[in-house]
């Protein structure tokens, strides 16, 4: 496709097409311009020519003159029937829809290779940060140790108004809402659906795990309470919501998604508002991090106009680590140290930890720290109650774990309010 111009049919025109519809328009050295829109309402008003627009995908998907199609909805069922058609027709395609592409990974790349037509995904793990690439191009071999981070912008944005600015967490939700950072279905981003929506997409490309989010240990940011910013404020912490995979000496990946006490020398730690932030570490280069904007209309759109540029020298994924390599597996067979918040004195069963470290209580909140085993977390839900939260503590993993006979530091601690 190098050289030629890129004629596309973009499905949907919300913050993020409007954005890239936009940029294409003023940037005519592109030699790429919408030619079709595919709406769901077509009484709305919008910024662009009326005969732009229609409501009906087969107008897209059966015309030959369009050579590319831009998926940006949000209806994961809608979105593979359309990559699917146009994949099999032979179109280029470029989408931001995490859920569609980590529900069905694997048959969407048996559809590429069958069709030799390129799907790129950029804008569906971290917005403006070129992850997928650089893990692609960059980390194409088998020393990658680890790679995690914040890849959900709405949580981020609303952990940030919360703990900083005192802001209620419904307050700080309709915020993100508002500025467009949250999914419209805002349980996606606040029960870490859409965190490990990414992480799977993520691992395939890291470590060539094709593996269904729903098989992924993950929670969300909807059980914190207020305390536990008390908490992690008296340890001189930060509570960020991240999606982290790691190389165990067994050769297979930890993988999961919790909310995660964060220290001060950690790259994660000043990572702020809809911004994501992401540590790749290697074995010959050690640590390096991407920061960048993770959600809302112009970062994403301008991780869809590189999958464009890309497009026009014929860029396809490799999945080499899937095709060339013998894949990783995900492992239950590790330790986490945890803090458990809880409201009842007798709510968590502290029989289930390998160890407790340590336990706080005050009239408001109870936190155990100690270790749990992985298999434990999969195999039970009573740390999932609506009253229960879970956060782990820096590098709180753990391939193996002897329990030492110590004695438990009990401590009841006074209300603090900070801010």
């Amino acid at each position: 496709m190098q050289n030629k111009k890129l004629n596309i049919g973009l499905f949907g025109f919300g913050v993020v097409g409007e954005s890239l519809y936009k940029v294409l328009e003023n940037t005519p050295s592109l030699n790429a311009q919408v030619k079709k829109v595919c709406i769901r309402h077509s009484e709305k008003e919008r910024n662009a020519p009326a005969e732009l627009f229609t409501t009906i995908a087969s107008e897209l998907l059966h015309d030959d003159r369009l050579n590319v199609i831009v998926e940006l909805i949000d209806d994961a069922d809608a979105a593979y029937r359309i990559v699917t058609t146009a994949l099999k027709r032979q179109k280029a395609v470029v989408s931001a829809n995490k859920k569609m592409i980590a529900a069905h990974l694997e048959e969407l790349i048996d559809i590429q290779k069958e069709y030799n037509t390129p799907f790129l995904y950029e804008a569906a793990c971290c917005a403006s940060i070129p992850v997928i690439r650089n893990l692609e191009e960059y980390y194409d071999n088998d020393l990658l140790q680890s790679i995690n981070g914040i890849v959900n912008g709405s949580t981020n944005y609303i952990l940030t108004k919360v703990f900083q600015e005192n802001i209620s967490f419904y307050d700080a939700l309709v915020q993100a809402q508002e500025a467009g950072f949250a999914e419209s279905n805002p349980a996606l981003d606040i029960e870490g659906t859409d965190a490990v929506n990414k992480l799977s997409i993520l691992l395939t490309h890291a470590y060539g795990i094709i593996n269904k989010p729903e098989n992924i240990l993950h929670t969300g940011i909807q059980n914190l309470d207020p305390e536990d910013a008390v908490f992690a404020a008296e340890k001189s912490f930060e509570i960020k919501l991240v999606a982290q995979a790691r190389k165990l000496k067994s050769g297979k990946i930890a993988a999961f998604v919790l909310p995660q006490f964060m220290e001060k020398s950690s790259q994660l730690f000043n990572v702020k508002n809809e911004y994501n932030g992401v540590i790749i570490e290697s074995s010959l280069a050690d640590k390096q991090f991407f920061y960048g904007k993770g959600a809302g209309g112009f970062p994403t759109a301008s991780a869809v106009l590189s999958d464009l540029s890309a497009l026009r020298y014929n860029y396809q994924y490799e999945y080499r680590k899937l095709r060339n390599q013998q894949p990783s597996e995900i492992s239950t067979d590790y330790f986490l140290k945890v803090c458990i918040s809880f409201a009842g004195l007798f709510q968590v069963p502290n029989e289930r930890f390998t160890k407790i470290l340590e336990w706080k209580y005050n009239d408001q909140r109870c936190h155990i720290t100690g270790i749990l085993p992985v298999s434990e977390l999969i195999a039970s839900d009573w740390w999932k109650q609506s009253d229960v939260s879970i956060i782990i503590y820096p590098e709180g993993i753990f391939e193996n774990y002897e329990p030492v006979k110590e004695k438990v530091n009990f401590k009841k601690f006074e209300f603090v309010e900070v801010g």
